[in-house]
């Protein structure tokens, strides 16, 4: 207790410099907290992805279809337990800047495939049953103010027209990493639709949702799907769902890299700042440690100290830091729900945040420490006097 009470007087007895480097690691802190937090949200698509979930699609691109009559063809593949498809619609609502995630779907099966999607009862059957509903994220619908019964209307942008669809169910995630944005329609709707306006655009599919019996077999399954349309007018290409979210993912790979290089630089200049903190009281109090030497404390007693101070320092700006990022992250995720619709400090990033201060404490107390421990007991008197 009486070592508490010293490493305190020692870090708050110059209190503006104390406050001023606590403001700086707190500041520090919460931006690498933030940070984190929007790589996280980057890769919140992959770690939601499940193991028993591949995905087919054109091998060329996404953007070009494959014949609806190769679901047949997929659910005789062995090890195929159930087959889903569907189309990204692409749909604007009001204004462009009305962005969310919007798909055709076959309702039954999508949902056996996901069920971290959770309705109510009464809202899946509604869904199931009414070709023109709709499901809707509960992020999505909180931010239009929409509810089970609203008609929305969509204006098609890959598939021309305005498009009305009723609300029949909001979903909420099963899991904290569960997307709470997106909005799910009848695949048959869209198609029923493409046979009167645009005959040669009907029974056409973007992806194919596969369900595997045994993840462990997830590349002989793909191999054997890719292989059974192979040379045919159009080829297939099938990966594990993780693997094509981060497809999307490496498209802005460089972006991602630059915000992980940003937050460590914050880091390093923290430390910088922590070093100097710690290297002006170090060498303001050299007369007090030759005192200490004098009366026979060891250079075990003396480095103590000074990373004792440095944690003080340190720690309390981490944790008024880590106190901040949650309102600050919960704010940024809110006005960015639209990109990042996934957005929360998770345990690991709260790891990487006190990991990172016990660094930053650890290494601007090294150079002090080291400095004290190897000055003679005349050299330091000399200084005194």
């Amino acid at each position: 207790m009486l070592l508490i009470k010293l490493l305190l007087r020692n870090a708050f007895r110059h209190r503006l410099r104390t406050a001023l480097t606590i403001l700086g690691i707190s500041i520090a802190i919460l931006a690498f907290g933030l940070l984190r937090t929007v790589v996280s949200a980057w890769y919140s698509g992959v770690e939601a992805s499940s193991a028993s979930r591949l995905v087919t699609r054109n091998a060329i691109s996404l953007v070009f279809m494959l014949p609806s009559s190769y679901r047949d063809k997929i659910r005789q593949i062995e090890g195929v337990k159930t087959v889903s498809w569907g189309n990204w619609f692409g749909g604007i609502y009001i204004d462009e800047k009305n962005f969310f995630p919007n798909f055709a779907v076959d309702p039954k099966t999508y949902l056996e495939l996901y069920p971290e999607y959770l309705l109510s009862p009464d809202e899946k059957t509604a869904f199931l049953h009414d070709r023109k509903g709709c499901m809707v994220g509960r992020l999505t619908a909180r931010k239009y103010g929409w509810k089970p019964g609203d008609t929305v209307t969509l204006k098609g942008t890959i598939f021309p027209g305005n498009w009305d669809f009723v609300v029949s169910g909001i979903y909420r995630g099963r899991d904290k990493g569960t997307d709470e944005s997106q909005f799910f329609f009848h695949w048959e709707y869209l198609n029923e639709a493409m046979k009167k306006t645009a005959p040669q655009r009907a029974e056409q599919i973007g992806f194919f949702i596969l369900g595997i019996k045994n993840p462990d077999q997830a590349a002989e399954v793909a191999g054997a799907i890719d292989r059974s349309f192979k040379n045919s007018i159009s080829e297939t290409i099938t990966e594990t769902e993780k693997a094509f979210q981060m497809g999307f993912v490496s498209m802005t790979e460089a972006i991602v890299i630059a915000i992980q290089l940003v937050s460590f630089v914050v880091i390093v200049i923290i430390m910088a700042v922590v070093a100097n903190t710690m290297a002006m009281a170090a060498r303001e109090r050299t007369n007090e440690y030759v005192v200490f030497k004098t009366l026979g404390f060891g250079s075990h007693h003396l480095a103590g100290l000074i990373f004792g101070e440095s944690f003080v320092i340190t720690l309390t700006g981490c944790a008024i830091g880590i106190l901040a990022t949650f309102p600050a992250a919960k704010a940024f995720g809110d006005a960015m729900s639209t990109f990042l619709p996934v957005f929360f400090v998770s345990p690991r990033t709260v790891y990487l945040d006190v990991l990172a201060s016990v660094i930053v404490a650890t290494c601007a107390a090294i150079i002090p420490a080291v400095r004290v421990v190897h000055i003679g007991i005349a050299e330091g008197l000399r200084k005194v006097a």
